[in-house]
């Protein structure tokens, strides 16, 4: 049962995390953030940042990589919205 759990786990973080891919692509090539909220963003960031942390102190796996690159994406749009201005 733990197998299945730690499996269930990670593919749901790898189509969580990687569903911001897209979005950050897309704003590398258009360099377009006219429609994206900085501020739910900079709050979506934080609220990551502490599920890494809780994954941290629990030490599940599943948890602390995907909110790591979720992290790393978000964090990407953040500053491309601050850049693209």
């Amino acid at each position: 049962m733990l197998k299945v759990r730690l499996i269930i786990g990670i593919v749901a973080g790898i189509l969580c995390t990687f569903s911001f891919l897209p979005q950050v692509l897309r704003i590398y090539k258009t360099k377009q953030t006219k429609d994206l909220s900085l501020l739910t963003f900079s709050i979506f960031s934080l609220g990551v940042f502490l599920w890494f942390i809780y994954g941290l102190l629990m030490q599940e796996f599943p948890i602390i990589f995907a909110n790591a690159v979720t992290l790393l994406l978000a964090l990407l749009i953040v500053a491309m919205k601050i850049r693209y201005k």
